[in-house]
């Protein structure tokens, strides 16, 4: 468990840093020129490494616009994609408690973490899960509790959540889910076969759920159990 307030101790304090012109070209090119404009999120991507959560094979594209492989059949998410859930997750106002469903690398997990209290997230596969777990105490992030689980069942003990968002594609939101999201609360999630995604905002309104389409997306599909 990583807990606590959240700080960034990364490399973008490090005026020496060669990998800071990078970040702040792909913020400036591939988010903010496409429409991004919160500003919190812009920060948080400005200052976290994504190169440090890539395989070191991978390293020299880390902050070109695209996924890329982090093994077990896993990518990271595309920059802008990352900004874009982001920033819809912020859109209502900042989320106290979020359900994170699928930790992968953890690059989605550290962007988020700066502009949230806390972050519940779950990863079904263990070896991905230690590596963000590292990750983040190298990083001091400190306000993410990690769990190895199946994201199917949500964490309904630390529930319900202001925001919910998942990395990885279900044909359809299971239900478990929407029981976890708080009024007000919103739940942002591709959804749909491969190659025919869509990325969705629910939003608790009362008895009811409303619904919104963010464009075409391509996740990894959510699997059931742990491995």
């Amino acid at each position: 468990m990583v807990s606590g307030a959240a700080t960034m101790a990364g490399p973008d304090s490090d005026s020496q840093d060669p990998t800071r012109e990078a970040r702040l070209r792909m913020v400036a090119e591939q988010i903010e020129a496409r429409g991004v404009r919160t500003p919190e999120v812009l920060q948080a991507l400005r200052q976290v490494p994504r190169h440090l959560f890539v395989p070191e094979e991978s390293r020299e594209a880390a902050y070109n616009d695209g996924p890329l492989p982090i093994g077990h059949g896993q990518t990271i998410s595309q920059p802008f994609v990352v900004a874009k859930m982001s920033e819809a997750m912020l859109a209502a106002g900042t989320p106290g408690k979020v359900l994170e469903i699928g930790t992968g690398c953890g690059y989605q997990t550290a962007v988020l973490a700066p502009l949230v209290r806390f972050i519940y997230s779950i990863e079904r596969i263990s070896p991905l899960l230690e590596r963000a777990r590292a990750r983040f105490k190298e990083l001091g992030i400190r306000n993410v509790h990690l769990r190895h689980g199946d994201g199917f069942q949500g964490w309904p003990a630390h529930g319900p959540y202001d925001g919910i968002l998942m990395a990885a594609a279900p044909l359809a939101i299971p239900e478990v889910l929407f029981q976890q999201l708080a009024p007000g609360g919103r739940l942002i999630a591709p959804v749909g076969p491969e190659g025919r995604q869509q990325l969705l905002r629910f939003t608790r309104r009362g008895d009811e759920l409303q619904k919104e389409m963010l464009g075409q997306v391509s996740f990894v599909p959510l699997l059931k159990g742990t491995t």
